[in-house]
């Protein structure tokens, strides 16, 4: 889903046009209070999230509302793109440098702004990937994930129990746990997934 948060009506409108000309689900906020209060209840999209963020507008700036979503840790999640019609080389450096996705001047390029977008979604997709990954992970026990880091260094259940100086059937078991947590059916497949 792309946000639109931009003060200027007519600048929305034309977002959102741009969006539903490359098939990407939008929504346009007039000031980023609107967005604020929506954040908390929004479902993140499956196929990604990406923020177009005016930098200067009434109430809290682009650059404020980006200051926040930095310290939530969420702009992996939701990569911004910065759309300014006032911007200068050191603003749109330090936007960068801080983590902003990209940063474009008014009027932009309505081909390069949307191919940007969709490489936002498709980061805010692999980000959620990621995630949903690392969520696995936190819920595998110690032995378990030490059981994992033997498994991953493809050696044989006995061995692993050698190891570990516990019996082949714990292995197993520890196995078979990793497995189900992990959501997959084989190490292969479980070598694939952590390498992403």
């Amino acid at each position: 889903m792309l946000h639109i948060i931009d003060d200027e009506e007519v600048v929305r409108d034309a977002l959102l046009w741009l969006a539903q000309s490359r098939n990407i689900p939008a929504r346009a906020y007039g000031y980023a209070q609107a967005f604020l209060d929506e954040l908390d209840q929004l479902p993140f999209a499956s196929d990604g999230d990406c923020l177009l963020l005016d930098v200067r507008m009434p109430g809290i700036s682009g650059i404020a509302l980006f200051d926040l979503l930095s310290s939530k840790q969420l702009t992996q999640r939701l990569p911004v793109i910065f759309l300014t019609g006032h911007g200068d080389v050191p603003m749109a450096v330090d936007a960068l440098k801080r983590g902003a996705f990209d940063f474009f001047e008014k009027p932009f390029n309505d081909n390069k702004l949307m191919d940007r977008v969709q490489e936002a979604l498709s980061s805010s997709r692999d980000a959620a990937e990621r995630a949903k990954v690392a969520e696995r992970l936190a819920a595998l026990s110690p032995r378990e994930r030490e059981v994992l880091d033997l498994i991953l260094q493809g050696k044989l259940n006995k061995v692993v129990a050698d190891e570990l100086g516990i019996s082949m059937r714990t292995v197993e078991v520890h196995r078979a746990n990793i497995f189900d947590k992990m959501q997959v059916k084989t190490a292969v497949e479980l070598a694939g997934l952590l390498r992403t």
